[in-house]
């Protein structure tokens, strides 16, 4: 649809901008100063129509060309941003027929309503930051000011999310509301990307036992579960990590499968079964593994004991 709007838009620009120097060359019954007028109006009129159609053409050749969406939204984006300066530029140049007193009073008008809009000017530098810096990208799962979600739109001013968690939900499961996220913050808040780089994060099953359980064989059962139902998902997950962690000077060492970490409380020992999964799968792996795992534990009622009590 994009494309014979784009179209049309030049061909309304070209007639409007011939018009124009029709009516330029025509004085319109001796009424010299309505027609210089309505010159310049129809000049302005074919810029604007004409800055628009290149911004619908070059725009759907982004997104037919781009195979990554993310990259396409943010290309519109700053198309949009440039031609729309560009276009202020000319229409008030046409009008004024002083294009370098145009650009000097922009000037002028910038510095005096840097102080009036300090908070939008932040936020187009914060937008400027999440272009160059790629703090977070459309689609990317995030957390900014404790508030997270997915990001669906990240414009000039304000960055939209797909709020997850939040007041009415929890175990990441989406809430329905839509979050608006000023893209100052950037400049002075913590950004937590869960998506960006690779495709997995570490995530944990904790089960509590008695200390009169075999904790080896619980630890065992608890990793042949998860390795069973994860399958090689994590094997990938962590060479990904692996990749992403050679191209830092960070030293760790990383398991390729699931572990079983022991924590001793006053009462009971926390069995915690770490492993990776994708990040948008998290609730719904936990709480598989975590049926899994009872499911397993519970057909070994004389090696794997379970607290008595209810401070739990």
């Amino acid at each position: 649809m994009k494309r014979p709007v784009g179209y049309v838009s030049l061909l309304l620009a070209l007639v409007a901008g011939v018009a124009g120097a029709l009516v330029e060359g025509t004085p319109l019954l001796d009424e010299f100063a309505f027609t210089l007028l309505a010159a310049k109006a129809l000049y302005a009129l074919g810029v604007v129509l004409g800055a628009n159609g290149c911004y619908l053409l070059i725009s759907r050749y982004l997104v037919a060309r781009s195979a990554n969406k993310r990259r396409a939204h943010d290309a519109r984006n700053v198309l949009r941003l440039a031609f729309g300066a560009v276009t202020v530029v000319a229409v008030l140049g046409i009008v004024t027929n002083q294009w370098v007193g145009v650009l000097v009073s922009f000037g002028v008008i910038g510095f005096a309503i840097t102080f009036a809009l300090q908070q939008p000017l932040l936020s187009l530098l914060g937008w400027v930051y999440i272009m160059t810096k790629r703090p977070y990208e459309v689609g990317d799962r995030v957390e900014i000011e404790g508030r997270k979600g997915d990001v669906v739109e990240v414009d000039f001013l304000v960055t939209e999310l797909w709020e997850i968690d939040g007041e009415l939900v929890a175990s990441n499961q989406p809430s329905g509301r839509v979050v608006t996220v000023p893209n100052s913050v950037v400049l002075s808040s913590e950004v937590v990307n869960y998506t960006a780089g690779f495709d997995a994060i570490w995530n944990e099953v904790v089960v509590q036992v008695a200390y009169e359980t075999d904790l080896d064989f619980a630890r065992e059962r608890m990793v042949d579960v998860a390795e069973a139902y994860l399958g090689d998902d994590m094997t990938r997950g962590v060479a990904e990590y692996t990749d992403a962690l050679a191209r830092t000077p960070v030293e760790l060492d990383v398991q390729d499968h699931p572990s079983v970490n022991v924590r001793q409380q006053e009462s009971w020992v926390e069995l915690r079964l770490r492993y990776t999964t994708h990040p948008r799968r998290g609730a719904r792996v936990r709480n598989e593994l975590s049926r899994r795992v009872l499911a397993e534990l519970n057909q070994h009622p004389d090696r794997v004991k379970f607290p008595v009590g209810r401070n739990r």
